[in-house]
């Protein structure tokens, strides 16, 4: 038996003016399920999970979030969704504790200190619970801003770059708590740009510039690229690189570490302008794998900016 969607949404079209922000976007994502929410920066990510949280409503398309219409049901999605933005929207001038009373409130939860101290120790923030809030780190603060939008117990979370700006450690953290609420029936929705973060997530959805591009486990995404990637090891790769750029099937060179990535579409017009430095002394050229950072540069580099 198929597992249940928690958001099924068809054709999706949000129009600011003349500017189509959202172009025909498509998505389903089951229950207990963490998607990955990827593209450029102004590719419409924010606006479609917007949308999807009812506080937007799209100019063409349809479909259901957690069984409710977006078009009709916009406040029953409200009140079992959990929002994370990309901003830090809290009372800096509030202790932590005050912060979480003030939205137990906003959801009528009774008795508000109940719902506030099992949130509190629930992650970690009991030993700071009369700490101000502005006083936080971003790790902290976005520990707070996820404590606040699971107070209410949500069904589905919706969560816009949350760990932009946040040491490694607390990423980590962050990501360890995700996956525990998703075990626990939880759907997660959430928009990233670190690609360590993207493979960390059941499936992963690219959108550029309006347009889903594409969708699937991270495994399926690169396949379906059909990218090569080929590793270049030795000495003076910047003069490599530099004689390498322009020619026939080099899409991409990066370095890595003391090695330059190649990548290209057509892996046979790649090899043949990658022959001649196998035969230079000091210099190897091996296959490579291609990674997902890989996938997205080639997206990116094929998309066209909607707001030009």
């Amino acid at each position: 038996m198929p597992t249940p969607l928690a958001i099924s949404v068809r054709n999706l079209v949000k129009r600011f003016g003349t500017k189509t922000v959202v172009d025909h976007v498509s998505m389903d994502v089951a229950e207990g399920e963490i998607v990955g929410f990827l593209g450029p920066n102004g590719s419409g990510k924010t606006t479609t999970i917007r949308i999807m949280c009812g506080l937007l409503t799209p100019d063409e398309g349809e479909g259901e979030v957690l069984g409710y219409n977006l078009r009709t049901e916009a406040l029953q999605i409200k009140r079992e969704v959990g929002y994370m933005t990309q901003k830090f929207s809290f009372y800096e001038d509030l202790t932590i504790a005050e912060n979480l009373e003030f939205v137990a409130r906003l959801y009528r939860l009774k008795p508000v200190s109940e719902h506030v101290g099992r949130t509190l120790e629930d992650l970690g923030l009991s030993s700071r619970r009369d700490q101000l809030a502005g006083t936080l780190s971003g790790g902290w603060k976005q520990r707070l801003a996820l404590a606040a939008c699971i107070m209410h117990k949500p069904k589905l979370l919706l969560l816009d770059e949350p760990t932009a700006g946040v040491d490694p450690k607390a990423r980590r953290e962050f990501w360890d708590e995700i996956h525990h609420l998703a075990r626990g029936g939880l759907t997660v929705l959430v928009s990233t740009h670190y690609m360590d973060e993207a493979e960390r997530c059941h499936r992963i959805s690219y959108i550029a510039y309006g347009k889903m591009l594409a969708s699937g486990t991270v495994a399926e995404v690169v396949d379906n690229a059909a990218l090569t990637t080929f590793v270049i090891e030795g000495e003076r790769l910047n003069e490599v690189a530099a004689e390498l750029e322009g020619k026939p099937g080099v899409e991409q060179i990066a370095p890595f570490g003391t090695t330059l990535h190649v990548v290209g579409s057509d892996g046979a017009l790649l090899e043949k302008s990658l022959a001649a430095l196998t035969k230079r002394e000091n210099v190897t050229v091996s296959p490579g794998e291609t990674s997902l950072e890989d996938v997205f540069i080639k997206f990116m580099s094929g998309s066209q900016d909607n707001m030009k």
